[in-house]
């Protein structure tokens, strides 16, 4: 009756991943962290040389994030365990992309800084992806998850995750205010 609400579900689902991974690493911390999900497969995955050191020298911090990796040769890593929250995701471009964070943020971030930016990487990559088709019982679901989680009108990197148009707004865009 009062307009039209539209929702960037990837936006919004990243929101609510990371916001369940920071939860889930309070409630853990003094269990070793993160749920992990063991991979049947290991994945090896081949940032480089600079990259593989920056990973290996923050092991332990990702290992709290549900990410457990160690060297596998010159320029590579192997992946044992993934964060369980994230499920079935493209392991191989999230290490590269928190490879490429960690080289970023260099060695000067305080750990929760980093921790931080890290967890938002992996929550994108454990999210819907722009553009897949939901079906309404998995809309349902993530309006009422949004609707418990705190921060959920803004995506991790700040922007709107919904934006709400009264019917005054939709009849200004047809000229017929």
């Amino acid at each position: 009756k009062e307009g039209i609400t539209i929702v960037d579900q990837h936006a919004a689902h990243e929101r609510l991943v990371l916001e369940k991974m920071k939860a889930a690493l309070d409630s853990a911390s003094e269990h070793g962290g993160i749920a992990r999900q063991m991979l049947l497969l290991p994945e090896v995955v081949e940032p480089g040389q600079a990259e593989v050191a920056l990973l290996l020298e923050n092991q332990d911090m990702l290992a709290q994030l549900g990410l457990v990796l160690e060297g596998f040769g010159d320029g590579a890593v192997l992946v044992r365990e993934v964060p369980a929250i994230l499920g079935q995701g493209d392991v191989i471009t999230m290490v590269r992309d928190i490879a490429e964070e960690l080289m970023e943020l260099g060695g000067s971030t305080i750990l929760d800084d980093k921790i931080n930016h890290v967890l938002a990487t992996m929550s994108c990559h454990g999210s819907v992806r722009a553009g897949r088709q939901l079906n309404g019982a998995e809309m349902n679901a993530l309006l009422r998850e949004m609707e418990i989680t705190p921060r959920s009108g803004q995506c991790n990197h700040g922007r709107p995750t919904w934006i709400a148009l009264s019917l005054a707004d939709i009849e200004k865009l047809f000229s017929r205010r």
